[in-house]
C-alpha cells in the first residue's frame, strides 16, 4: 500500500491501514485540514467548496467521505459529479467558491485515488499553502462544526456543458473550419470522464464522425491510463487501418492530451503543446513557458515567431506562476498538458482538442505532415537508484561543478544545456532516486547522454 503526501494534495492506494494506504481516516483528516486552511486564506465571503471526481471505482466512496467531512467542518459543498480536472477548476471560479477538491489520481492505475486541492481561483495551492495543510493534518489542528453550523451539499450537473461553451467561445477556436474539414476523429478516454465530455465537445465543434474507444465512464480502465505510446496500442492499431484522420487520448481526469497520427504513429505528447503554441503564437505573439523537463522544441518554435521562452521548475503551479510573471500567452508541460490563459490557468485537454483541430483544419495538412513542421527531438527518461545514506544533494552539486563550463539551471535539481541537447537531474521526494531526463535529436543520442551522466555519478558514489 502507498500513501504520498505532497504540497499539491494527498494520493494513495485504496485500502490498508491508516497512514499506509488512502484509508477513510486519511481522507477525513486531510479534507478537514484543507477546509481549515481554505477558510483562513480565502478572500471571498463564501464557505463553499466545489467537488468533482473522475470515474474511478473508489470515486463514490471517496466523494461521500470528502463531502461529509466538508459539511462537518461547516462548509457548503457544490458536488458537480463526474467532471474533469479543468472543469472543476472552472467551476470553482464560476460558483465563486472559496476552493475546490478534485478526486482523481490522474494517470495512476485504478487502485489509486487522490485529493487535489484548489484555491479560490481554481488553481493548485502553492508550496506554502500545501505545507500548511500537511502540518494541520499531522497535528490534527482542526475543529468540527456544532450541529447548528453544519454545511449542506448541493448537486450541480451543468458544468460539463458550461465548460464546453467556454471552449467554443475562445477566439482562436473556429468551429466553422472544423465542421468544413469533415474530420473522422478517434477518441480513447480509458473509461473515465473523458468518455463523457470529449465526444460531446467534438459534436459541439462540428465533428460528425467520431470513433469512441473506452468511452464508458465506469472506471474500469481498459489499459494502463497514462497516455504514453506503450499504453496506446489499441487506438494506434485502429488508426493504422486508415479509419480516422486524427486520434485523441486523454488521461482519467482529462488534463493531459496525447495525439495519434492518421497512420497510427504517435504525434508524441511533447508536441501537443508545441503544435498548439505554434498556432496560438501565429495569431497572438507573446512569451511561452514550460517546465525544465519539457522539450526544447517549444523554445525553438517560440523563437521562430520572434518571441521569448522561459522554463519553470517542474510542477503545474510553478509553470502557471511563471506564466503570470512573464505574461505568457501559452504554456504547459511536455506530458500533453496545455495551459491557455485565455481559457484559464490550468492544464485542459478540452482546450487542447479544440485548438489542435482548428490548427489542423486551417493547415489543410494531415497530422503527420503537420508534425514535420516542428523541430525533431527525442526525450529519454532514466533513473539511478541510490542507497538511503547517500547524500543526493551533494551528488547533484558535484555534477553541477563537473559541468560548470556549460549552461546550468538549478532552480529544480540540475539541468545542463548543451548546444544540441540537454540533461535534467532531479531527486525524488519519496525515495533515494535521481531521475534523469535527457533530450537530443535522436533517441540513441538521448540515451547515450543519460548513460554518460550515470557513469559520472557512479564514479562519484
Amino acid at each position: 500500500m502507498s500513501l504520498i503526501k505532497s504540497i499539491s494534495g494527498i494520493r494513495g492506494t485504496i485500502g490498508g491501514q491508516p497512514g499506509d494506504g488512502l484509508s477513510p481516516l486519511d481522507i477525513v483528516r486531510f479534507t478537514a485540514a484543507y477546509a481549515t486552511l481554505i477558510s483562513r486564506i480565502s478572500t471571498r465571503g463564501s464557505h463553499t467548496v466545489v467537488v468533482g471526481r473522475d470515474a474511478r471505482l473508489s470515486g463514490q466512496m471517496v466523494r461521500d467521505l470528502v463531502t461529509g467531512t466538508l459539511t462537518a467542518m461547516g462548509m457548503d459543498v457544490i458536488d458537480i459529479g463526474l467532471a474533469s480536472t479543468p472543469t472543476t477548476e472552472l467551476a470553482v471560479v464560476g460558483e465563486k467558491a472559496c476552493g475546490g477538491i478534485i478526486l482523481t489520481a490522474s494517470h495512476n492505475p485504478k487502485q489509486w485515488n487522490a485529493l487535489k486541492l484548489l484555491n479560490e481561483n481554481g488553481e493548485f495551492l502553492n508550496d506554502e499553502q500545501g505545507r500548511e495543510v500537511l502540518r494541520i493534518a499531522a497535528e490534527e489542528a482542526y475543529t468540527f462544526a456544532d450541529v447548528d453550523s453544519l454545511g449542506h451539499v448541493y448537486n450541480n450537473n451543468t458544468w460539463d456543458n458550461r465548460h464546453i461553451e467556454q471552449v467554443l467561445a475562445l477566439d482562436l477556436v473556429d468551429t466553422e473550419a472544423i465542421a468544413k474539414a469533415d474530420f473522422t476523429v478517434a477518441v480513447d478516454a480509458v473509461n473515465s470522464v473523458g468518455g463523457v465530455v470529449i465526444p460531446r465537445l467534438l459534436r459541439a465543434l462540428g465533428v460528425k464522425n467520431i470513433i469512441e474507444l473506452n468511452c464508458e465512464a465506469n472506471g474500469r480502465f481498459a489499459h494502463t491510463p497514462e497516455p504514453i505510446p506503450q499504453n496506446l496500442t489499441q487506438i494506434s492499431s485502429l488508426m493504422a487501418d486508415s479509419r480516422a484522420d486524427v486520434g485523441f487520448v486523454v488521461d482519467p481526469d482529462v488534463d493531459r492530451l496525447a495525439i495519434v497520427m492518421e497512420d497510427g504513429r504517435m504525434f508524441v505528447e511533447e508536441y501537443t503543446l508545441v503544435s498548439i503554441a505554434d498556432y496560438v503564437l501565429s495569431h497572438t505573439p507573446g512569451s511561452t513557458v514550460s517546465n525544465l523537463s519539457s522539450s526544447r522544441a517549444l523554445r525553438d518554435v517560440t523563437e521562430r515567431h520572434g518571441c521569448t521562452y522561459a522554463a519553470a521548475a517542474v510542477g503545474e503551479v510553478n509553470v502557471t506562476t511563471l506564466m503570470k510573471e512573464t505574461g505568457a500567452v501559452i504554456g504547459g508541460e511536455g506530458n500533453g498538458g496545455v495551459i491557455y490563459p485565455a481559457a484559464h490557468y490550468g492544464r485542459d485537454a478540452l482546450v487542447g482538442v479544440a485548438l489542435f483541430l482548428t490548427l489542423l483544419a486551417k493547415s489543410g495538412k494531415s497530422v503527420s505532415e503537420l508534425r514535420k513542421d516542428y523541430p525533431a527531438y527525442e526525450i529519454a527518461k532514466h533513473k539511478i537508484e541510490l542507497t538511503p545514506e547517500i547524500d543526493v544533494d551533494a551528488i547533484l552539486e558535484a555534477v553541477k561543478k563537473h559541468f560548470a563550463s556549460e549552461k546550468i539551471t538549478d532552480i529544480d535539481g540540475v539541468k545542463i544545456d548543451f548546444a544540441d541537447s540537454w540533461v535534467h537531474l532531479r531527486k525524488s521526494n519519496t525515495e533515494p532516486i535521481i531521475r534523469i531526463y535527457s533530450e537530443a535529436h535522436t533517441m540513441e543520442e538521448a540515451d547515450a547522454l543519460a548513460d554518460s551522466i550515470k557513469k559520472i555519478i557512479a564514479s562519484m558514489v
